[in-house]
């Protein structure tokens, strides 16, 4: 069916908002589910009445609008988030480094999109899943500069020779992820002889995330930029000269400036005052929109007189179950650092280190970090490969005193990345799939490797 203008084609669509898709569905597909496309599919045919197709070209081609079915969950606080990227089109890597932003695939696809909305539950069949709302997209100006960074991004990279190193983490809002039945779907590239995997010009989940609860729950979100800025300045170009003139301040001294009270020992209270100096009332920092949409999360980072940094950088726990269960890039490790942005928040101090005295670190400064590929197809592979291995072969448990050894990758591993506990005592334990118990374990940076990326310095 073809609809004449945008208000006809909304009409339409807003009749779907409540209603499931086994009560949209009149060509029986919703019975016979084999992946993720085919509720998005039951939309096309059985609410529009058109063929299902794989054109390069928008759904409602003479009104230039693609449609896009995708889920969304609620969290247990209450707020709502995607539950996956929103995945555009294929880059044709021989082609899209010839054209511009606006000529590009990706603008061609998605710059006027007809969004649904359904909401995932676990514990209901996929026949009840409703239509919760339906809206038409259209980038704001703020968000398209960012875009426009991202796209040359990874432009760049093809103009390069290097789209077999692209990675989601290189980029802010639009991604390029793989896209392809298996890690055996790869394509040309015009300035390389190496293939490179299919990928996807994709908005990240954390975007689709920000996007949502603006339709949502607007009332959740908070901005700290305005769109003159974000127009004209990379977003860490923003951070930066935001929180420059608190750099050298001491943090009890920036407490004490933000009202907040300082307390070395509340896990929160880092966040919240970064938060405070970007003049945010929030504090979940979550709910930051530029944080939200970037999937960026704050790692706090403190360094010793001598430029030394004590600790190792922990990250998430690991989940044994899972780690059997999924392939390298649907592994938790893997997303750790394929999709995700770090900023880093630097602090110094400046008496060394005496045990059992307390000292109060001075703010540093700040980087925004992401793993290049070639780190994470290297040593963070072999980290996820080794960990697999000793636990498929039985992870070894060794009682000491009052103490458990165990022989998973420690810090001698490979000089970047490792597995060790970060529980504060021996007795909070999980299980292991052959039903030992063991320490919680958590995924960490080695402490030189995060010290070398403060001081720029480059691993192949």
């Amino acid at each position: 069916m073809i609809y004449d203008n945008i208000e006809d084609l909304m009409d339409k669509a807003q009749q779907a908002e409540g209603k499931t898709f086994g009560e949209i569905d009149t060509t029986g597909r919703i019975k016979n589910l084999r992946s993720k496309g085919t509720l998005g599919n039951i939309i096309e045919e059985s609410f529009f009445g058109y063929e299902i197709n794989s054109v390069a070209k928008p759904d409602f081609e003479n009104l230039g609008v693609e449609l896009k079915v995708t889920p969304f969950k609620k969290n247990k606080n209450g707020t709502y988030s995607s539950k996956e990227r929103l995945v555009l089109n294929i880059i044709d890597y021989m082609e899209e480094f010839k054209k511009t932003f606006e000529t590009s695939s990706f603008m061609s696809k998605a710059a006027k999109m007809l969004i649904m909305l359904y909401k995932h539950e676990q514990d209901i069949p996929i026949s009840d899943y409703k239509i919760f709302k339906a809206f038409l997209n259209e980038f704001p100006e703020e968000d398209l500069s960012v875009m426009r960074r991202d796209w040359e991004t990874i432009v760049s990279r093809i103009k390069n020779g290097e789209a077999h190193l692209i990675s989601e983490a290189d980029t802010m809002y639009l991604s390029a992820c793989t896209k392809g039945a298996n890690k055996n779907s790869i394509r040309k590239q015009p300035f390389s002889d190496t293939s490179a995997k299919q990928r996807a010009f994709s908005l990240k989940a954390s975007y689709m995330t920000g996007l949502i609860r603006n339709y949502l729950t607007p009332e959740h979100m908070e901005s700290f930029t305005k769109v003159e800025e974000l127009k004209s300045k990379p977003l860490a170009q923003i951070l930066e000269d935001r929180l420059r003139p608190h750099f050298g301040k001491r943090v009890d001294t920036l407490c004490d400036e933000t009202g907040i009270k300082y307390n070395p020992n509340n896990k929160s209270m880092i966040p919240l005052l970064m938060a405070r100096l970007l003049g945010v009332k929030k504090n979940d920092v979550s709910e930051i929109e530029e944080f939200s949409k970037a999937n960026i999360k704050f790692k706090t980072v403190s360094r010793e007189p001598d430029n030394t940094i004590r600790e190792h950088m922990s990250f998430k726990n690991v989940d044994f179950d899972t780690l059997l269960q999924t392939d390298w890039e649907e592994s938790e490790l893997f997303k750790l650092f394929e999709e995700k942005k770090y900023l880093f928040l630097i602090f110094r101090y400046t008496e060394k280190h005496i045990p059992k005295v307390k000292r109060i670190p001075y703010f540093e400064g700040i980087k925004i970090w992401n793993m290049p590929k070639a780190t994470i197809n290297g040593p963070l592979y072999d980290l996820w490969v080794e960990t697999r291995r000793i636990t498929k072969a039985r992870v070894k448990l060794v009682p000491k005193g009052n103490r458990v050894f165990n022989n998973l990758p420690k810090s001698d591993f490979n000089g970047i990345c490792h597995i060790r506990s970060k529980a504060q005592d021996g007795k909070n334990k999980v299980l292991l799939p052959d039903g030992q118990r063991i320490t919680k374990q958590c995924y960490w940076l080695d402490r030189k490797y995060v010290a070398d990326i403060l001081d720029n310095k480059k691993y192949k």
